[in-house]
């Protein structure tokens, strides 16, 4: 028998089940990665966690981000340009990227995430400079070593400036060499089984950064295979008026016209869809990934998120890369999101608790996950634990499945639960010891910007 761990007389326990369960004063009992019970009844275990006074939540799930932005956060240069003059400035200082910013980035990104209760994190990684090899095999490293459940993607862009893309050539490859690394990537890390750790997606960067032949093959490698797709879509009208002048075709009439739709693919953003569109991915079960913050910072406009809701639309919760967000705080993305469509859609916004659901189950179906994003029997323990007694959670408890929305919460969590192992505790990452990062991280990442 593998490790357990008996959560016993939990306050709140907030499943996000099918039957939205709330639980008061239960025990949950995690064995061997998942979850084996929840009720009045005690059982030995290994290790035996108090939830008197605690807030049990599924774990959260980041559907988008760019973990090598980590050392490029708040630079004074971008703070108030768009996505597109942000990028050029940018891509000047990403195509210095190596296997240790990555492997760095990957640590302090995926760290920050597991203190803010998220247990599986996608990274659409897509910049690679000649020369650099292993960023991948970096970021699956990280995530191992800080116990982390992640989906890594092989991104890729083929679309230089000579030929009227946005990336500088050196960050630029062909199409023969990104599918043959993004096979032998898929062979070497993507786990199909349930409860996996590990998974593979095939991410060419957007429309305006790749050819169309790539999409194309990208498409029919990752069906091939059993992995999914993704890229950015419909996040700003500079895209949509790229899109319409060089090809005659708004950014999802493209896609759709290179077979990228379907109930394998996501798009990041997919702030400007019209309600044609909206009905395309109704009907074909295309998936969301929404990044508020990211696209407020960029002045790129809001997602139409209550719309999609209604629909059944899948839509995930993201907070995209750290130098348009300059953070990894998933928390911090609910509160955000939940504020956000208030003032938007007034009434038709998504709840507090909805904003939580699309944060956890929601989010795992967008990466294609029926083994996480709730808490139930047989499902893998991914969870995180709140102590409800804090200054800042007083007279907050009337409505826990609402509270990480309404109230939000801004320090670290008290646990963060990941495949049945414990790697926060007392707010600090197990596995990792976090002041040395820190002093080693700040090192290399003055390295880098200076170099």
């Amino acid at each position: 028998m593998g490790k357990s761990i008996l959560i016993s007389n939990i306050q709140y326990l907030i499943t996000c089940d099918t039957e939205d369960n709330v639980y008061e004063h239960v025990n949950m009992l995690i064995q061997d990665g998942k979850i084996q019970y929840i009720g009045p009844e005690m059982f030995p275990a290994d290790e035996i966690i108090d939830g008197t006074y605690s807030l049990v939540y599924p774990g959260l799930i980041n559907t988008h981000h760019h973990l090598y932005q980590i050392f490029t956060r708040n630079l004074p240069q971008v703070q108030n340009m768009e996505l597109f003059p942000w990028l050029i400035y940018l891509y000047e200082i990403w195509k210095k990227l190596n296997s240790d910013v990555i492997y760095y980035t990957s640590l302090i990104g995926m760290g920050e995430l597991l203190k803010s209760g998220c247990t599986t994190c996608f990274d659409h990684h897509y910049v690679f400079p000649n020369e650099s090899e292993g960023l991948i095999d970096a970021q699956f490293s990280a995530a191992s070593k800080l116990g982390i459940r992640m989906h890594a993607s092989r991104g890729s862009m083929s679309l230089s400036k000579k030929d009227g893309g946005l990336p500088p050539d050196s960050v630029v490859q062909n199409v023969d060499e990104i599918l043959r690394n993004s096979e032998y990537l898929i062979n070497k890390y993507h786990d199909k089984n349930k409860y996996s750790m590990r998974q593979v997606a095939l991410a060419p960067c957007s429309p305006f950064s790749v050819t169309e032949d790539l999409l194309i093959e990208s498409a029919k490698l990752a069906r091939d295979k059993g992995v999914r797709l993704h890229t950015h879509l419909a996040e700003t009208l500079d895209e949509e008026n790229y899109m319409l002048s060089r090809f005659g075709l708004r950014p999802l009439e493209y896609m759709e016209k290179v077979g990228w739709i379907g109930n394998d693919v996501w798009f990041a953003h997919g702030i400007h869809f019209n309600d044609r569109e909206l009905k395309l991915l109704e009907d074909t079960g295309t998936g969301v990934a929404h990044c508020p913050i990211s696209n407020m910072k960029l002045s790129s406009g809001i997602a139409r998120i209550p719309e999609m809701l209604k629909r059944n639309i899948p839509v995930g919760l993201a907070v995209d890369g750290s130098a348009s967000n300059d953070g990894s705080n998933l928390l911090e993305e609910m509160r955000v999101a939940y504020l956000l469509h208030r003032l938007n859609s007034s009434q038709d916004a998504p709840s507090g608790y909805d904003i939580l659901k699309i944060a956890t189950k929601g989010s795992a179906r967008v990466l294609g996950r029926e083994d996480i994003g709730s808490i139930s029997i047989g499902m893998a323990a991914d969870c995180f634990i709140i102590d409800s007694r804090r200054f800042e959670l007083v007279g907050a408890l009337s409505d826990p499945k609402s509270l990480l929305s309404t109230v939000g919460f801004k320090n670290s969590v008290d646990y963060t639960i990941v495949a049945g192992e414990i790697v926060v505790r007392d707010g600090q990452l197990v596995n990792i010891d976090e002041e040395k990062l820190v002093r080693e991280g700040t090192q290399l990442v003055n390295n880098y910007i200076n170099s």
